[in-house]
């Protein structure tokens, strides 16, 4: 099993990050990355379907009972949550990402950062 400290699929964090304030169904998944990466990450289904199945086994994710009046059109949705480890997973992934932030400001690559 793969521990928090091992480095994240690109779209393990956008999945954890989609689901870190309140449970989605997959479709709901692949909308609100595909919006928030301005379209430069589409998770395709198999991708996605896929993940979701890797963070299940890691234990970060779980499904959920789809919510009173959850749309049905097309099947019934699967609707996924963040577990307890899985935001652990994300804040030290989000810390990671940080030093790489801070150490590209210290060398001055980002627009706007103090001489």
């Amino acid at each position: 099993m793969a521990r928090a400290e091992e480095r994240f699929k690109a779209q393990w964090f956008q999945i954890l990050l989609s689901v870190a304030d309140r449970s989605l169904h997959g479709s709901a998944i692949m909308e609100e990355v595909l919006e928030r990466t301005d379209g430069a990450m589409r998770l395709w289904p198999g991708a996605l379907y896929g993940s979701l199945a890797e963070l299940s086994a890691l234990g970060w994710i779980r499904e959920m009972a789809a919510p009173a009046g959850a749309p049905t059109e097309g099947g019934k949705r699967r609707f996924w949550s963040i577990t307890p480890a899985g935001k652990r997973a994300l804040r030290l992934e989000v810390e990671r990402m940080e030093g790489y932030v801070r150490a590209a400001r210290s060398k001055r690559i980002l627009r706007g950062t103090p001489a």
